[in-house]
């Protein structure tokens, strides 16, 4: 966890992705509707590689682009990339790792518009290892977590993208949250994915170890939340909207979380149409305050949730349409200064 205090007291934010293929006009809508703590978008509509998987692939050894497929060809030698990687790995060289342009046309544009601004707080994101190593195989259809060299090298390789990024975005916004996003770990402990409980641990904190700001994990689905919370995150980003009442069933994990002035992001505006269209911002309040309350009833302060919290959609939003996209953006905003006016009067 870092040193830097962080009250968001329910400041507005989102996960990252978004359905746009124009890179202005995906920042746009962010900077318009999150002005305060806004996100560079991914768009994986506008090529294959901002693909989630492809766009922090660029430079690991042994990556294959082909037909619109991403794996790694372990059968080729990979001493000599693997000992640049180590390399660029011990001398923190994190222009190693830098993200191209075509890779994320959206990161790149968000450096042109976001503007100079020390009270703002700006948002990135990278793959992480547990969810990239479990859907990128080898030649032989292998998931590069089951390869122990691989496995340590995807870490760094993540490492060194995320430290690139919080580099990049702080000459420009001091204030920074690196997240780590995680979609797999809803599978820890089923039967079709057996990954030591330490091994996620170790990956997820060599992913998080070149960054000093503020760090970030996201699930959209439910997992042990205790594994999450063993981490050095100062940020725990979910999906509140389906899986809020989850949380309450690790009541002493967060409370000790909370206790560490860790912050909750609480993806309560859902990212799903149908949703979109019957929620208001009322209705999304009082299903917030009501998975809260589940919280504050196993003893944990009320005050501390309610200061130690973020408003985001459950997930990323590339899936919808762009009405769609504009609409989960505006009820974000529009129930983070409800919170913020039913809690502090604040408007």
């Amino acid at each position: 966890m870092s040193n830097k205090k962080f009250e968001p007291n329910g400041l507005g934010t989102a996960i990252g992705s978004m359905p746009h293929v124009d890179p202005q006009e995906a920042c746009s809508l962010v900077l318009t509707h999150l002005p305060e703590a806004p996100v560079w978008p991914q768009l994986p509509q506008r090529a294959f590689l901002e693909n989630m998987y492809v766009q922090f692939s660029e430079g690991f050894p042994g990556v294959m682009l082909e037909e619109e497929r991403i794996w790694v060809n372990r059968s080729q030698d990979l001493s000599n990339s693997l000992e640049q990687l180590y390399t660029a790995y011990l001398e923190n060289n994190t222009d190693h790792s830098a993200i191209g342009h075509e890779y994320a046309e959206g990161f790149h544009a968000f450096l042109d518009v976001v503007g100079k601004d020390t009270q703002k707080t700006v948002k990135g994101q990278v793959t992480g290892p547990i969810s990239f190593g479990l859907t990128v195989t080898d030649q032989d259809q292998r998931p590069l977590l089951y390869d122990d060299v691989l496995a340590d090298a995807l870490a760094k390789h993540l490492r060194l993208k995320a430290a690139w990024q919080e580099k990049t975005l702080s000459a420009i916004v001091p204030n920074t949250i690196i997240s780590v996003d995680e979609p797999y770990l809803a599978s820890l402990g089923s039967a079709f994915i057996s990954v030591p409980r330490e091994q996620v641990i170790t990956l997820l904190e060599e992913t998080l170890g070149g960054l000093s700001g503020l760090k970030a994990i996201h699930c959209c689905g439910n997992t042990d939340w205790s594994v999450i919370l063993q981490t050095s995150i100062d940020i725990l980003s979910f999906d509140a909207y389906s899986y809020g009442e989850t949380l309450s069933l690790y009541a002493p994990e967060v409370k000790s979380f909370l206790n560490q002035g860790g912050v909750i992001a609480w993806g309560i505006v859902p990212n799903d149409e149908q949703a979109l269209a019957k929620e208001t911002e009322t209705s999304i309040l009082d299903r917030l305050e009501n998975v809260m309350e589940l919280l504050s009833k196993k003893g944990l302060s009320h005050d501390a949730i309610r200061s130690q919290c973020m408003i985001t959609p459950a997930c990323g939003l590339s899936s919808l349409s762009t009405w769609g996209a504009a609409k989960a953006l505006e009820l974000t905003a529009q129930v983070s200064a409800g919170f913020r006016k039913r809690h502090w009067g604040q408007n």
